[in-house]
């Protein structure tokens, strides 16, 4: 696959009739089926019918889906976030939600980003952005830094995915509910957290919680560079 499409080295057809798509209104509209009904749904087929076209007029474009999916991801994960917060933990918690809302936005680009593919320049901007907010002073080495970023966009990955199978604790509770109620006596342990959070709430809070448990590691390991042995 090539990526000129991601990095703006592909220009619009000039040849033959002036073009009648646009290479930002076909993957808006790979979008919307995506959105509605899932990455499988997409095909160079089922969008040019959405567009009212022709499979073979996409092809003046673009060479085929694997690069429709890249730039769909460009599209849907957007510019960067302008972090507002200065402090490494706050700009990073805020890069966090900010991604964890863009995976929500668009479940399907949870499994359009994973395995070996081109990189868009937003993409990376975004692992520029909370590389900038963890900053180079933090006293984590290179790799280090960059395997910070990766954790934090996997527990955003990962609850985005729960949540788009409507995997939340209210469901596995519904789906545990029945089950415990006969053989609940065999699991004392699970059976006293599910009763606590019936009783005290607190439930839907595993994104919030596991984020902030990761900064937690992330500040003691920076505080325990920070201070002389």
């Amino acid at each position: 696959m090539s990526v000129e499409f991601l990095w703006g080295g592909r220009a619009e057809p000039t040849r033959g009739p002036k073009p009648a798509l646009t290479l930002a209104g076909i993957t808006a509209a790979a979008i919307t089926v995506a959105d509605a009904e899932g990455l499988a749904a997409v095909s160079m087929q089922r969008v040019a019918a959405e567009l009212g076209k022709t499979k073979m007029s996409l092809y003046r474009y673009l060479p085929g889906k694997a690069e429709l999916v890249a730039l769909m991801i460009e599209q849907a994960i957007g510019d960067p976030p302008e972090l507002r917060a200065d402090a490494w933990r706050a700009a990073l918690t805020e890069w966090s939600e900010q991604l964890f809302a863009a995976y929500l936005r668009h479940p399907w680009s949870v499994d359009a980003t994973v395995g070996r593919r081109p990189l868009g320049p937003r993409e990376l901007g975004w692992m520029e952005c909370a590389l900038a907010a963890l900053g180079a002073g933090s006293g984590l080495t290179g790799a280090e830094r960059l395997d910070a970023v990766a954790v934090l966009a996997g527990h955003a990955r990962m609850l985005a995915q729960q949540a788009a199978a409507r995997l939340d604790e209210d469901d596995m509770n519904a789906a545990m509910g029945e089950v415990m109620t006969l053989h609940g006596e065999r699991f004392p342990y699970l059976m006293a957290a599910m009763r606590e959070t019936a009783a005290g709430g607190g439930q839907n809070q595993a994104f919030t919680f596991g984020l902030n448990r990761i900064l937690d590691g992330l500040e003691t390991l920076i505080n325990r560079r920070a201070t002389p042995a």
